[in-house]
């Protein structure tokens, strides 16, 4: 088939590798970087210079699963390993794929989710999220859309544009209910611990549900390309294992190892993105509230992302184009096909030069 344009990475691709370089990143949907230098000092640091670059185990290392499961709370050998969440996600995809099978996904969502089902002749079917609703998700949206064809449902909590998360009752409920017509529920929760409201347990225990997630997003590194299914069926799992060893093989026992690492040392990790996240996400909500004569939101309660869109509806790339030549970065909405919004990263940048990106966000739009 023709996949469409990856519209979101390929405005990424021309700004964020762009000479000179951008210099307030508020397009990221990641948190504050790190180096491998310093990934090694965290806690008691650890030494990769013995690794032996060969072949990992297709679902990963016992030390790598194990750290997962610790940090998700469940049976390290209910856990796969992935070259990052897109993997697991199209593991699952495919192990769905038969003739007339539909599956569920979020509208607006991740722009890989579409294309992804489609590869895989899987016909979608688009629960919307509605701005008049705050984008509130629930269980009964999902369940208006399913059928004895549907193969699978996905929930992203917290979500990716929006920022907006799913209570944990409609995700046992919701799982309940597919799992009656067969089909598991995909939780998506790349996010997971990011919650600006209250704590939250992950889904990878709920009965039905098939949890996915990465180092990217709430563990800030990227750079190790590795995340994870969590999935309780010894059945689905052993064909989640096969399917890997067909796409990939097995991940690098190097990236592993740091991401192992990581793990053992996440309260770190997540310490500095939950500070840096909160913080910035003050700073981002007075400027909403000086600039709701133009731009509307639904402020997140979760994740490192929001949505906001012009009131007046107008198409937002030339607004983000005229960031972009002022140096900072916030992504167009028509990467996720809604034109009048855009997605703004808010928990890349340490505090204080966030601060002067806003300075230039508000400036740029008072002149639009």
């Amino acid at each position: 088939m023709d996949l469409p344009p990856f519209l979101l990475d390929h405005w990424l691709s021309k700004h964020s590798f762009a000479v000179p370089p951008i210099e307030y990143d508020l397009a990221s949907s990641t948190g504050p970087k790190w180096t491998v230098g310093e990934l090694l000092a965290l806690g008691a640091g650890t030494d990769v210079d013995d690794t032996v670059l060969s072949y990992a185990p297709a679902a990963g290392s016992k030390a790598l699963r194990t750290a997962i499961g610790e940090f998700l709370g469940v049976d390290p050998d209910w856990v796969v390993a992935t070259v990052g969440a897109s993997e697991a996600l199209s593991i699952l995809m495919c192990l769905a794929a038969r003739q007339g099978a539909n599956v569920i996904l979020p509208s607006p969502g991740y722009p890989a989710f579409e294309p992804m089902a489609g590869v895989w002749g899987l016909e979608v079917r688009r629960a919307i999220l509605s701005r008049d609703d705050g984008f509130r998700q629930t269980a009964d949206d999902v369940l208006a859309l399913a059928d004895d064809a549907t193969a699978l449902a996905l929930v992203n909590t917290p979500q990716n544009p929006l920022g907006t998360t799913m209570p944990r009752d409609d995700i046992e409920r919701l799982a309940a209910a597919l799992e009656s017509r067969g089909a598991p529920l995909i939780v998506d929760e790349v996010y997971h611990p990011l919650h600006f409201d209250e704590p939250r347990a992950s889904a990878a225990g709920i009965r039905n549900v098939v949890a996915i997630g990465d180092m990217s997003k709430a563990l800030s590194l990227a750079g190790l390309r590795l995340g994870w299914l969590v999935e309780r069926d010894a059945a689905r799992r052993a064909m989640a294992i096969d399917a890997r060893s067909y796409f990939t093989i097995s991940s690098s026992p190097l990236l592993e190892r740091l991401a192992a690492h990581a793990l053992v040392n996440r309260d770190i990790l997540l310490s500095q993105l939950h500070g840096v996240a909160s913080e910035n996400l003050d700073a981002l909500s007075d400027l909403m509230a000086r600039v709701s004569d133009v731009l509307a939101w639904a402020t997140p309660t979760g994740g490192t992302v929001c949505f906001p869109w012009f009131r007046d509806g107008r198409d937002s790339r030339p607004f983000c184009e005229a960031l972009a030549a002022r140096g900072v970065l916030v992504a167009p909405g028509d990467c996720f096909g809604m034109a009048e919004h855009m997605r703004v990263g808010f928990a890349l940048l340490q505090p204080a030069k966030f601060l002067q990106a806003l300075a230039i966000f508000e400036r740029t739009l008072r002149e639009a």
